[in-house]
């Protein structure tokens, strides 16, 4: 396939021999210069927009023609109610010139050779097939055109296309039937792509390819998912943090009614039975034995996630920030803090696995195919072309999707007996064996000048991991980095203009389980840094968006930045003061994966709780493919961000997480969302960018600085209350 050149002069094939080269490098003199190695990697990583790693040179794998003229996308990427099945049909249609009533987007297993060695999560599903995806398309389009012209027996150049149809020297020939009569193929040449102006999808609000299905219930999720003389597995899992298993107690389980068996691995006892409620009720009869250290409260988490406390990187630096804010006047220093936050998707964890002699087979609702294929069979001492993994759409994914030793787990029960067998966690499991989005400790500091403008600014941010210890992070690079990307994921100042500023990271260890979480650490950041960027504002009696806007660089990203911010302004007609119906506005923005976005809440206070009105978003994630499908991705992330900074928080009691259902867990209910979301999209890029994550980031920041204008008081913690 050609090679194509993005605007940021970066191939992906150089991308890949250049990070392979690039890490010897750095790991040869990263000790003599390494502050400096992972400020610049650190920069790299929050600019840089990851290409697609997988296979793009095989058409076939990715597309399937059927008799019907119908086609098939067997996507690598997972449907987890992002849209992205419906963007990806719009760009294939476009380059195969078929109508999207004939497009048919499926999950690809790993048998069909369709395999993404990522995952689906980063906000860069449709941004990174934007290229492959549609050379893949268009060179399966002159595949056909050239079989076509063959059986027509007219020059190739001579055929015109309607609908998956060729047309020339009066007769015509569908797709279909060309794929029919052919056996042996030739691949072309990619032939150049589409321009925008002869796109008949792209840019279109198109209905969701999916929506029927999910309206009329279909079997569509992982929890859906059966097979035939299929039985039911539930394993013991710890309720305290950190406990290891070290022996367990069968003998009650094993002689409970349906319990076909008990199962007992070195690091885990699961019972097998012919109902899902035989299983988990002989799962509860299971007498393990669990090793576990400290009798830890959330007031000891605590006093481990604050800045000074465990390993600093420096991941930002400009000017002498440190100089200037060691001593002198008008230095102002603020703390802002996030609690432990559960996924709580709706959909459990949970497979449907099969083992036999042959190989296996797994029905997983899963983010990460790959890592999901190899786990299996480094187990069960198979090769990875013996593992097929069926990805299923997902029921909630947010990053919890993108661990999956559940897998493993219903695999090791089916190989025990020879059948199918559906495993899946129930719901206090679920919560109480979480990967959890961690808590954090900002400290920033700035210095002013005498006219109202930021000399010098740092923030200082503490976290548990995020990135470091997932089977997705390479070992090796967690040393090199120091830092973890995903905790600092919006932690960079974004304020450019400021002469002297400065990021630093401190890790700390949790014992328990944190890691990926929708957008990952940029809804705390963004809430520490845009609430101290409006208590400058304040200080300064200047207005918070001009505030902002004087110190945002005049570069690329500066200037896109910039405008989202006067477009939320003027479109929300954003004012800093009490509204006549005694309700407050408040102001915010990020930028995210190369994506900036903006946000005016307007909020009032009602028995006491913060009651959100309506948010004005403007995004600019650049050529957009569907702007429905971005509404929708901004509308979820602004709810959820909503629901996290306002209720979500899991607490540590006596070494147990808590809460471990719905509703002790609060969570954002529909009475609690806005009354009116208003999504304004720019497009000042000619690529699509993230949108699934972006528009999470300003919500938190905006609501708390709404909330001081009618309390006068500062809420510097999530959740944030009246």
């Amino acid at each position: 396939m050609r090679e194509e050149r993005n605007k940021r002069g970066l191939t992906r094939r150089k991308f890949l021999v250049g990070s392979a080269v690039g890490v010897g490098v750095i790991l040869g003199v990263g000790y003599l210069s390494r502050s400096m190695i992972r400020r610049y990697l650190a920069g790299i990583a929050n600019t840089i927009e990851l290409p697609y790693q997988g296979d793009t040179d095989s058409p076939s794998i990715w597309f399937e023609v059927l008799a019907d003229n119908r086609v098939i996308l067997h996507s690598p990427k997972v449907e987890m109610g992002q849209g992205t099945f419906t963007g990806l049909a719009q760009m294939a249609a476009d380059e195969l010139e078929v109508e999207m009533s004939q497009m048919v987007v499926v999950h690809a297993a790993t048998s069909t050779g369709n395999i993404d060695p990522f995952a689906t999560g980063g906000s860069n599903s449709i941004s990174s097939l934007w290229i492959p995806l549609r050379e893949l398309a268009a060179t399966m389009r002159e595949m056909l055109r050239g079989e076509a012209a063959k059986m027509l027996g007219v020059d190739p150049a001579n055929l015109s296309i309607r609908s998956g149809r060729f047309l020339g020297g009066g007769r015509q020939i569908t797709y279909g039937d060309v794929v029919s009569s052919v056996e042996e193929w030739h691949v072309p040449e990619t032939p150049p792509l589409k321009v925008t102006a002869d796109f008949n999808y792209i840019g279109k609000p198109v209905p969701r390819i999916d929506l029927r299905d999910k309206v009329m219930g279909m079997r569509m999720f992982g929890m859906d998912s059966i097979m035939e003389d299929m039985l039911y597995g539930a394993v013991a899992r710890p309720v305290h943090i950190g406990a290891r298993f070290v022996s367990v107690d069968t003998s009650i389980a094993e002689n409970m009614p349906e319990v076909v068996r008990v199962v007992v691995e070195k690091d885990f006892a699961g019972v097998i039975a012919k109902s899902r409620v035989a299983a988990h009720q002989a799962k509860e009869a299971l007498v393990v034995e669990w090793e576990y250290d400290d009798n830890w409260q959330t007031e000891a988490i605590e006093k481990m996630i604050r800045v000074g406390q465990g390993n600093p990187v420096e991941i930002q630096k400009d000017g002498n920030p440190e100089k200037l804010l060691s001593s002198g006047e008008n230095i102002i220093t603020r703390e802002y803090t996030s609690p432990i936050g559960a996924h709580a998707q709706l959909e459990p964890n949970g497979a449907v696995a099969l083992v036999s002699e042959e190989g296996a087979v797994i029905m997983i609702s899963t983010q990460v195919v790959a890592i999901t294929r190899k786990e299996i069979a480094q187990r069960l001492g198979m090769s990875e072309d013996q593992v097929n993994v069926i990805p299923t759409y997902l029921g909630g994914g947010f990053g919890r999707r993108l661990h999956t030793p559940n897998a493993v787990q219903a695999a090791v029960l089916s190989k025990a007996v020879g059948r199918p067998v559906k495993c899946f966690f129930d719901r206090k499991e679920e919560f109480q064996n979480d990967t959890f989005r961690p808590p954090t400790h900002h400290v920033l500091k700035a210095r002013l000048d005498d006219e109202g403008r930021i000399l010098a600014m740092e923030h200082q941010l503490s976290s548990g991991d995020v990135m470091f210890g997932s089977p997705m992070f390479p070992r090796i690079a967690t040393p090199l980095l120091g830092a973890d990307a995903g905790v600092w994921r919006g932690g960079m100042i974004q304020y450019g203009a400021i002469p002297n500023h400065r990021a630093v990271c401190w890790r700390v260890k949790l014992p328990f389980a944190t890691s990926w979480w929708r957008s990952l650490g940029l809804l705390a950041n963004t809430f520490a840094i845009e609430c101290f960027m409006d208590e400058l504002a304040l200080k300064t009696g200047k207005d918070p968006a001009e505030f902002r806007l004087a110190h945002i660089e005049d570069n690329e990203r500066g200037t896109r930045l910039k405008e989202v911010i006067r477009t939320v302004v003027e479109k929300s007609q954003y004012r800093d003061d009490i509204l006549p119906n005694g309700r407050a506005m408040g102001l915010a923005a990020s930028t995210d994966a190369n994506t900036p976005c903006a946000q005016v809440v307007e909020v009032s206070l009602q028995d006491k709780e913060i009651k959100v009105h309506k948010v004005t978003c403007v995004i600019d994630p650049g050529l957009v493919i569907n702007p429905d499908q971005v509404r929708a991705q901004c509308e979820g992330a602004i709810i959820m961000g909503l629901s996290a900074a306002l209720y979500e928080k899991m607490e540590v009691r006596d070494s147990q997480l808590t809460p471990t259902i719905y509703g002790p867990y609060r969570m954002a209910m529909m009475r609690d969302a806005p009354r009116e979301i208003d999504v304004v999209i720019l497009q000042n890029d000619d690529q699509p960018g993230a949108v699934g994550e972006p528009p999470l980031g300003p919500i938190g920041a905006a609501i708390a600085n709404a909330l001081f204008r009618l309390t006068g008081e500062r809420q510097r913690a999530m959740p944030v209350m009246a």
